[in-house]
């Protein structure tokens, strides 16, 4: 969902209006004179500055301390500072000014109260975790639905309706009986503006929409990349912070996490990061992923993954020899009978026995080798009886011959 700004009909309008900047100070007629054309008047509404105020002006006091100039810009390490989910809802509610400080449990806003309670509720049949935040929303959007990473809206989601959405689309992962699915297209990018969650949201999240609004318009991305302010998404001391949701390099849908996020830092955003697929390192915060057993692990998520790889490779081929030990069976003499209740292992350069020996009769249990021992020792011990073996067949031999 786009965000349209009122200081870009602004500027639009500065090109042509050299006095336009007379319209931050007064809600009055004012009288705006063209150096090549005649003088028109124009009417602003007190709505339309309040509008202006909030996405445009910053002082420098609250820059110094809420904006990007705080003292505590870069001073943490970002990578993973983004708890574990699979999956993200994106509930369209009204705008960044009107959400209260806790707006998934405000009295006030019932839909997000719903929503956020039918999910904590039923969060023991939700198999994927999920994660649930507010976005922007408006006239005719309110209610919308977004979700990824399957790339897909549901409009109009009611009060009375919540209840069956969580059952069908997120316990049972299917379509929702009540709801027209759509598919959504592009890159999305959310961005907190959850001024009356914390003020550093509240003043570095617009200033940051603004310059991706107008860095988009520049490239002709306007129906390839949407931005929407969202509520708290934690880490409000990383501010600026954003989301990015599309396509990644193999075409799979992924979702980063950034923090620290300048207006300087808007053109890499889009040119590297959405154009290219590159991860800028410096602001990475981390990234949504549904990963399944046996599936490639991600270098970003654990970055010695090659010695994991390796290390459960070694693990498996000692699970092997362990089997093949196992799987033997004697038939002991005196009627007695090897055959293994437990197994033989190896474990480093020691032979360990835990089979057990059972007599026909069930008279008991003896062990067939007692302890551990070396595998030196096992050699030498069979090499000593099998001497002892041959002496004895030729002392026989050569009585008999005698």
């Amino acid at each position: 969902m786009r965000i349209a700004h009122p200081t870009r009909s602004l500027i639009s309008l500065g090109h042509h209006f050299p006095s336009i900047t007379h319209l931050f100070h007064s809600p009055q007629s004012l009288t705006l004179t063209n150096t090549k054309t005649k003088t028109r008047t124009v009417t602003v509404t007190p709505l339309f500055m309040a509008n202006t105020e909030s996405f445009s002006s910053i002082s420098a006091e609250d820059d110094a301390k809420f904006g990007f100039t705080r003292a505590e810009m870069y001073k943490s390490n970002l990578a993973n500072t983004v708890d574990p989910y699979d999956r993200h809802v994106f509930l369209c509610y009204k705008s960044p000014d009107a959400w209260a400080s806790r707006v998934e449990s405000s009295d006030t806003d019932l839909l997000p109260k719903l929503l956020s309670s039918a999910l904590k509720a039923r969060k023991d049949d939700i198999v994927i975790k999920t994660k649930l935040t507010i976005c922007g929303g408006g006239e005719g959007t309110d209610g919308d639905v977004l979700i990824f990473p399957e790339m897909i809206k549901y409009k109009g989601l009611k009060d009375s309706d919540v209840d069956s959405f969580v059952e069908d689309v997120l316990v049972n992962s299917k379509p929702w009986g009540s709801g027209e699915q759509e598919v959504l297209i592009g890159s999305h990018v959310f961005v907190c503006a959850h001024g009356s969650r914390d003020k550093r949201c509240g003043v570095c999240g617009p200033a940051l929409m603004e310059k991706l609004e107008e860095e988009i318009e520049l490239r002709g991305l306007k129906d390839q990349v949407f931005v929407s302010p969202c509520s708290h998404i934690g880490g409000h001391k990383y501010a600026g912070n954003l989301i990015i949701y599309g396509p990644g390099s193999e075409g799979k849908v992924v979702g980063h996490w950034y923090g620290y996020v300048t207006p300087n830092d808007v053109p890499a955003v889009l040119d590297q990061h959405i154009a290219k697929g590159e991860i800028i390192e410096r602001l990475w915060r981390g990234q949504m992923g549904v990963y399944t057993e046996g599936e490639k692990v991600d270098e970003k998520q654990l970055p010695n993954g090659k010695e994991v790889k390796k290390s459960k490779k070694k693990h498996e081929e000692s699970k092997i020899q362990e089997k093949e030990i196992a799987g033997g069976c004697c038939q002991g003499a005196n009627g007695v009978s090897c055959c293994s209740d437990g197994s033989m292992k190896v474990t480093g350069d020691k032979l360990i026995d835990t089979t057990e020996v059972h007599g026909k009769t069930g008279g008991g249990k003896v062990s067939c080798l007692v302890g551990s021992w070396e595998q030196s020792e096992v050699l030498t011990a069979a090499a000593v009886i099998g001497a002892v073996v041959t002496v004895a067949v030729a002392y026989s031999f050569y009585r008999r011959s005698g």
